[in-house]
């Protein structure tokens, strides 16, 4: 059997994988705090026809390519001024955190609001953490500001609490949980340390502002154009070696 059938099909299926990530970064170009995914390749193993010797190279065919990676781009993505004080965007690095009963999960997506019970929360209810905990509102709030070190004071000054910021060795090592959310577990985001806005490298938060997706449109549209092309001359590679295949049976008649 022809080595390049087994090459064509490895390249379809990975070229397929990448058009998957693709799309799928194109669908979320307007999620608040999305960071897009990129896939690599690497080469498969490869046969020796002849060894090498002194003077001589080997002579080796290979066997297609594989998926090296599929990564998450840990870039910052572009504020968006909305006006609504419980809309933070973090500036610099780190995650805002939120906990669904006993599960801390984390976040760029910083949309919050106060539930019925006056407590902070993301859009999935999830309580927002702050340095102390939970961040609720006392019935006297009237109304609130939020500083840069993430502190929300009351209209007399007094603080109500502090937004806590996640930081990672490897903020790439997260694994999405979906709904805008990353999680720990099964991950190679190494030691997370949990600290005030502006403290031990985490970034500092902005009122009124949203991140934006960091997905470049126009990128992922000619990266999109290269794939569909290196699909279509994987296909191409499997056509012409099921022909080649079809005159060797042809010789036998």
């Amino acid at each position: 059997m022809l080595r390049s059938l087994y090459s064509g099909v490895s390249g379809m299926k990975n070229f397929q994988t990448e058009l998957d990530t693709i799309g799928n970064n194109i669908a979320n170009v307007n999620t608040y705090g999305y960071k897009k995914g990129r896939v690599t390749f690497k080469d498969a193993i490869s046969q020796t026809l002849v060894s090498a010797t002194r003077g001589t190279s080997a002579q080796q065919v290979g066997l297609g390519s594989q998926i090296g990676s599929i990564d998450t781009v840990d870039t910052s993505g572009s504020p968006e001024s909305t006006g609504r004080p419980l809309d933070f965007a973090i500036t610099g690095d780190g995650y805002f955190r939120v906990r669904d009963g006993h599960d801390t999960y984390y976040t760029r997506a910083g949309n919050f609001y106060f539930n019925n019970k006056r407590r902070l929360v993301n859009s999935e209810g999830f309580a927002v953490l702050g340095t102390n905990g939970p961040i609720t509102l006392g019935e006297n709030v009237k109304s609130f500001s939020v500083a840069t070190d993430g502190t929300i004071s009351d209209q007399d000054g007094n603080t109500i609490g502090t937004i806590s910021i996640a930081t990672f060795q490897n903020p790439a090592g997260l694994t999405k949980a979906g709904g805008n959310l990353y999680t720990t577990a099964n991950s190679n985001a190494g030691k997370v340390t949990v600290s005030q806005p502006g403290q031990n490298g985490a970034g500092t938060i902005k009122s009124g502002y949203l991140e934006m997706s960091n997905v470049d449109l126009s990128e992922e549209l000619t990266n999109m154009i290269v794939a569909e092309r290196g699909f279509q001359a994987n296909t191409r590679i499997i056509t012409t070696s099921d022909e080649i295949l079809q005159e060797l049976v042809n010789l036998k008649r």
